[in-house]
């Protein structure tokens, strides 16, 4: 087993797996190349891990085939729900340790690691009881014909996921693609590669045969490309930028034209009317842009307040975001840690400096949070027009830009005014205005008087830009499985 010994704060020494999890077993790349994974909260190398060349990705692909041929399509569906089960009881079981990696190599505060590790094993087991309910139908079309329809898998999946959720978008593709019977080969994020090891070390103990589930980790260019433009992997799954998806995209159809769903970037209206309970909308919109610093593709980043309470408002916004506790990441009070990266650090930082000098005024925040480490402070913005890239373009962290409204018909024009179109939410004390709102806000998701609210039970994708297909919920199951028309002639009359 290619591994070290990694230390985190709360949990002590623990055994880190370093390589490539291919056919059940920890295997260094046939390079031998790796490639460090940084501390976000300290700039410290943590360790390094092998990374996955394009000859991986054949070599991971290839045993992920043999296992879909020879022994996954033979598989009960109720197996494959117990070894999904199996898998979310051992994540349950490791959650302090889980936790403790994802903090450490990807910054966010330990109590919302806790949470994903816990929606982690809800998504795995409710996966798990869906692998024995994928069903056909019988379709009536003559006395003479039995037709019936079914739904099968489709065969070796290509998975590549962000570091942002890193542990829990490793469970929102493995779920539905193994409850509908397909392999997979997944890719984690070159900048969050620990938890996704970590957690593929329970993979063989959950009872899964050799190459059903693979795990490599490497870079987007090598690893994402072979594996998006490989002609034995049937589909790709991605989530990720918009530029990045439709690179994605081409790299697919310029293969064998596999299959795609893609989850990708936001820049999502949150609404705030002047009926709103505005504490309560305030902590929510809080909480929309806030949360996991600001590094989530469905953040609230465009927030609009009806003029009738604009600004008492940001006043007291202002007050409440400076009140979230931006630092270490191990501090059980910390809301907010460091950015992924130095280049994630640069680039919000870049958009804080353009939205500067744009002439939006800094409500609060617009600079770094103390001297080591990729913090940044929690930065409100007012004073914006539309066609600012402040308000245009995805900046993924702690950043939101507040405008005033009049009417509910400008603001549902305005929210539409985007290429995005993952997420919004309205904040009103009327039903009759959340409904109509909700119903004509082109996006994927529509919160009223909350934000965030994510659970695997309900489906989650973009409209327009943001991306294709659905994750989550049984609407994910479509993703992974292609319907199949049998149509058996009964009698014996021969056609003409």
């Amino acid at each position: 087993m290619v591994q070290t010994h990694v230390h985190t704060p709360s949990t002590g020494k623990y055994t880190q797996p370093t390589g490539l999890f291919i056919n059940n077993e920890f295997v260094p790349g046939v390079d031998g190349k790796t490639f460090e994974t940084i501390n976000p909260a300290t700039e410290e190398v943590i360790t390094s891990v092998s990374e996955a060349t394009e000859k991986d990705v054949d070599i991971a692909v290839a045993a992920a085939r043999k296992a879909y041929e020879t022994v996954w399509r033979k598989e009960t569906p109720e197996n494959r729900g117990k070894m999904l089960v199996n898998l979310a009881n051992l994540i349950e079981k490791n959650a302090d340790l889980l936790a403790a990696v994802e903090s450490l190599d990807n910054g966010k505060a330990i109590g919302m690691a806790k949470v994903d590790v816990g929606m982690v094993a809800g998504c795995l087991r409710y996966y798990g009881g869906w692998a024995d309910k994928i069903e056909g139908k019988v379709i009536d079309t003559n006395p003479d014909t039995f037709t019936y329809t079914r739904q099968e898998p489709i065969g070796v999946c290509g998975q590549i996921i962000p570091w942002n959720f890193p542990l829990l978008m490793w469970a929102w593709k493995i779920g539905p693609a193994i409850a509908t019977g397909n392999v997979v080969v997944i890719k984690t994020a070159e900048q969050t590669p620990l938890s996704g090891l970590v957690a593929a070390s329970f993979i063989k103990e959950a009872g899964f045969p050799p190459g059903v589930i693979n795990i490599i980790s490497g870079f987007g260019k090598i690893a994402g490309a072979a594996l998006s433009s490989h002609m034995d992997v049937d589909k790709i799954a991605f989530t990720g930028s918009t530029v990045v998806g439709r690179q994605i995209m081409k790299a697919a159809a310029g293969s064998n034209l596999k299959k795609v769903t893609l989850e990708l970037g936001g820049k999502s209206p949150n609404i705030v009317f002047n009926d709103a309970d505005i504490e309560n909308a305030i902590s929510w919109v809080n909480f929309g842009i806030f949360f996991n610093h600001g590094q989530c593709c469905c953040a609230g980043s465009r927030v609009y307040v009806q003029s009738g309470i604009y600004d008492k408002f940001v006043e007291r916004f202002k007050a409440r975001a400076l009140a979230n506790k931006v630092g270490d990441p191990f501090d059980v009070e910390t809301f907010q840690g460091p950015q992924v990266s130095q280049l994630q650090f640069d680039r919000i930082m870049g958009y804080i400096s353009e939205g500067k000098k744009s002439g939006a005024t800094v409500v609060t925040g617009g600079e770094r949070h103390g001297d080591k480490g990729y913090f940044i402070q929690p930065t409100i913005f007012s004073n914006v027009t539309e066609d600012m890239k402040i308000m245009q373009e995805e900046i993924f962290g702690p950043v939101c830009s507040i405008a005033k409204f009049e009417t509910e018909e400008e603001i549902i024009a305005t929210g539409n005014n985007s290429t995005y179109g993952l997420a919004a939410a309205v904040h009103t004390t009327n039903l009759n205005t959340a409904l109509r709102v909700a119903n004509n806000i082109r996006a994927g998701t529509v919160w009223v008087n909350s934000y965030n609210l994510l659970h695997h039970q309900v489906p989650f994708g973009g409209f327009k830009e943001s991306g294709i297909g659905r994750e989550l919920g049984e609407a994910a199951l479509s993703n992974y499985t292609q319907c199949k028309s049998v149509s058996i002639r009964l009698g014996d009359a021969l056609f003409g």
